[in-house]
């Protein structure tokens, strides 16, 4: 049994050496899902209550990437530039920010440091970077997740 919430929000990234239109700095509108299951459902017949969902992964969301610019750490020459001219902190990651890279750095590295505490696990995410255009990423364990 699994549950998956849904979180949007908006930002801006560039991906660093590609060739077409995505070299440029360019913004869209994400749609995460987020999947979590566990070995038994709580008390109160729940993988995980979607309020504790929305507490943790939401606010990371909305703290860390809402609204702003995520770069890869290669590219913190323009990062500086924008934070001079916006007072903005900019998100980096150690990897282009591809919607591939961003799901799997959900999956692998935010989610696990959120949920330690809590018996449920994020096991999959699936990353909407167009309505038309997703990345999908999940444990190992559960292939079967579509």
């Amino acid at each position: 049994m699994y549950c998956t919430q849904i979180i949007q929000f908006d930002s801006a990234h560039r991906i660093v050496g590609h060739q077409g239109k995505c070299r440029k700095l360019h913004g869209h509108r994400y749609i995460l899902e987020a999947t979590f299951t566990a070995a038994a459902l709580n008390n109160l017949n729940m993988i995980i209550d979607f309020a504790i969902i929305k507490n943790k992964l939401k606010t990371w969301i909305d703290k860390n990437w809402d609204h702003n610019t995520i770069l890869s750490e290669a590219d913190k020459s323009l990062g500086k530039v924008i934070e001079i001219c916006t007072k903005q902190k900019i998100y980096y990651l150690s990897h282009n920010p591809t919607a591939e890279g961003m799901a799997h750095y959900i999956l692998h590295t935010i989610c696990p440091e959120l949920f330690a505490d809590e018996k449920a696990q994020c096991v999959a995410v699936k990353l909407y970077e167009t309505p038309n255009c997703f990345a999908f990423v999940h444990l190992p364990e559960y292939s079967a997740l579509r």
